[in-house]
């Protein structure tokens, strides 16, 4: 999913406030995630890929290129439980005039998909989030033609991470929250992937092969003015900032700025996403 910065495993927050925070914010998180649209499109094209699943697209970025890159006769289906990003999506495609995608309202876990009709499945950022990402990725794998290649980019640690945590270290004090996440790191969330071999695991249980899990460190960029935007509206903390009262939503601003500061080169806001590429194979769709 596109759902980097959230906590919550559920469609629940994501159909209300958050949802409609991508659909206002989606050029500006294009532009940021832009490297890992180039990275998924550029994984398929180097296949014989002609029915790609985008897992937890979002507002459509990553299925939209890639079926513009693979033209007409492939065909490239989103699927994401936010209604509202996918109204996005769907308005996008028209735009463009894109006949050769679909998006599909609902969680990749539990969605009946027609077996056996992928040869390619993608997710940026989407498949942290799956309260049994054994059964998950058992239900996906059905949906693969055998020996379909899946290529998913997932949040390493929190650690390794310092921009994307910068805001809940700064206001978690202000706001009574611990200062350490749950003792449980492979809870649902946007970390939950952080250890690959636990990751390995959870592939090898659902009926993967071929299983390849790469560090990859991105470099990522926002304007100044973007990154106030991403820093007050994004997030654990931007989903509750409007609700604040005015004298501590001033503080917790303030902590904000601070914290995104150390960021700051010369208007630019510059980062090290660290992630992993996840590679698998479908097994045998029996």
């Amino acid at each position: 999913m596109n759902h980097d910065h959230d906590q919550d495993s559920g469609g629940l927050g994501w159909n209300k406030q958050r949802g409609n925070v991508w659909v206002d914010l989606q050029p500006m998180l294009d532009r940021l995630f832009l490297p890992f649209a180039r990275m998924l499109v550029d994984n398929v094209r180097a296949g014989p890929a002609q029915a790609v699943l985008d897992i937890g697209c979002g507002t459509g970025a990553i299925t939209l290129s890639l079926a513009d890159t693979l033209g007409p006769s492939a065909y490239c289906t989103g699927v994401d439980v936010s209604e509202a990003m996918l109204d996005r999506a769907r308005q996008r495609a028209l735009a463009t005039g894109a006949h050769n995608v679909r998006f599909i309202a609902g969680d990749a876990q539990r969605h009946r998909f027609s077996p056996g009709t992928f040869d390619a499945v993608v997710s940026r950022f989407g498949v942290m989030f799956f309260d049994d990402p054994i059964a998950a990725f058992a239900n996906i794998g059905a949906a693969m033609r055998t020996g379909g290649t899946m290529t998913c980019v997932v949040w390493r640690s929190r650690e390794e991470n310092p921009f994307m945590t910068a805001a809940e270290r700064a206001a978690g004090p202000l706001l009574g929250w611990k200062d350490e996440p749950e003792a449980n790191s492979e809870a649902p969330g946007q970390f939950a992937f952080a250890n690959a071999t636990h990751v390995s695991r959870i592939l090898a249980a659902a009926g993967w092969r071929d299983v390849d899990i790469t560090p990859t460190d991105v470099a990522c960029s926002l304007t100044e003015g973007d990154l106030i935007t991403y820093s007050r509206r994004t997030g654990r903390v931007g989903a509750i900032l409007p609700d604040l009262e005015d004298a501590l939503r001033e503080d917790v601003i303030a902590k904000l700025d601070a914290a995104f500061a150390d960021f700051i080169v010369e208007g630019q806001a510059a980062f090290n996403a660290a992630c992993w590429i996840i590679r698998a194979k479908a097994g045998s769709s029996e």
